[in-house]
């Protein structure tokens, strides 16, 4: 193999695959990622086995071949290197090492075969359908920080993706939940979608599409089938494996009886929270709402290191109510808030609430009580 590239064009496409790979790797070719050079362009190939990362980027190929090489050792060394730069690649004749040169600078590396590098990728996919990047990285923004940290609930460390009708119109929906709190997204359903399987979109799978998910109008290609997923997105291709599990019946923990409304400016009940919490112990992170009429009372009482309260106006007329929520989820949800008020729906202090937006309700979220 023998081709070069400009160094901008490089590190780009570097810089979408590496990430995959793990630091530490028991299988040593994971550590690596795959270089093809083939007509007139460089592909670059990279997995843990879960996910896969394809980039194309169009190169000078004297001589097509492909290889393997350190994901981490590469993108330093092309990171480091001046702007304009052209950086040549070349396999050695042993075929153990790639030498890669740029200016006057000269790099031998270690290579294992590129036959031996894992494909994920084959099987056939049911269902096809694009989405503009911005609509798929509303669902995505929305959602991710609900996803659980939990491992032994391993089909909660997802998102959600199904698609539902509501008045006769098909939405793509986007749900995730650790138990504690829930997010829930949709936006209309694009052609292709509808009878789509229900999917489970593994945390890192989500993380990676995000970093990718540039041009807000650019057209996503997403393509599944009953076990894996694949978002093309023009020259990167990311395929990853679904979480096998069965996401809860999600719909039975969204109250809909909750007839005491509240209603706050976002900012200054954020800024409140997080103000308040300041005295809050790390392990609970409790704050109270005491609501009256026309008025919020948030306060927090720490033992070890004080209590501290704030009033806000607000507006509230049903009978006063003491809940307390984790400080922390709620300024999670509030900043996914796009008007300036948040409205509450509340029951009673052992109740689920809601919270959504009063100008858009194609959001909703659901945050657990804690004991104060």
């Amino acid at each position: 193999m023998r081709v070069t590239i400009e160094r901008a064009a490089f590190l780009k496409s570097l810089g979408h695959v590496h990430r995959v790979v793990e630091r530490r790797n028991t299988i040593p070719i994971l550590s690596n990622i795959l270089v093809r050079a083939d007509g007139a362009t460089l592909q670059l190939k990279a997995t843990d086995l879960d996910i896969e990362v394809v980039d194309t980027s169009p190169a000078d190929v004297a001589q097509p071949g492909a290889t393997t090489v350190a994901a981490h050792t590469i993108y330093d060394i092309v990171r480091k290197l001046p702007d304009g730069a052209q950086v040549a690649l070349e396999t050695g004749p042993d075929g153990a090492s790639l030498v890669l040169s740029s200016g006057r600078a000269r790099f031998t590396l270690q290579t294992l075969p590129g036959s031996d590098f894992p494909d994920i990728t084959a099987g056939a996919f049911s269902h096809r359908f694009a989405l503009p990047a911005g609509r798929l990285k509303r669902l995505i923004d929305k959602t991710q920080f609900a996803i659980s940290q939990e491992e032994t609930r391993y089909y909660l460390n997802g998102i959600y993706f199904h698609t539902v009708e509501t008045d006769g119109l098909a939405h793509l929906r986007a749900v995730a939940t650790d138990g504690h709190r829930l997010a829930r997204v949709e936006t209309d359903a694009p052609d292709g979608a509808q009878g789509m399987p229900g999917i489970i979109v593994p945390r890192k799978a989500v993380q990676e599409l995000l970093r990718l998910l540039d041009d807000p109008a650019e057209a996503v290609g997403i393509e599944l089938s009953a076990n894996k997923v694949r978002f093309t997105l023009g020259a990167v291709v990311l395929t990853s494996k679904l979480i096998d599990g069965t996401f809860p019946d999600y719909a039975r923990v969204i109250p809909t009886g909750n007839d005491r409304i509240l209603r706050v400016d976002r900012d200054a009940f954020a800024r409140s929270v997080d103000l308040v919490s300041t005295v809050s112990s790390e392990r609970g992170r409790a704050v109270k709402l005491a609501l009256d009429r026309d008025r919020v009372v948030l306060s927090v009482n720490n033992p070890d290191a004080g209590n501290a309260t704030e009033e806000l106006a607000a507006a509230y007329s049903s009978e006063p109510l003491e809940i307390g929520f984790n400080a922390r989820y709620l300024l999670d949800i509030t900043g996914q808030l796009e008007s300036g008020e948040a409205r509450f729906e509340l029951a009673d202090p052992g109740s689920p609430t809601l919270i959504c937006d009063e100008t858009d309700r194609s959001a909703l979220y659901v945050l657990m009580p804690m004991r104060v």
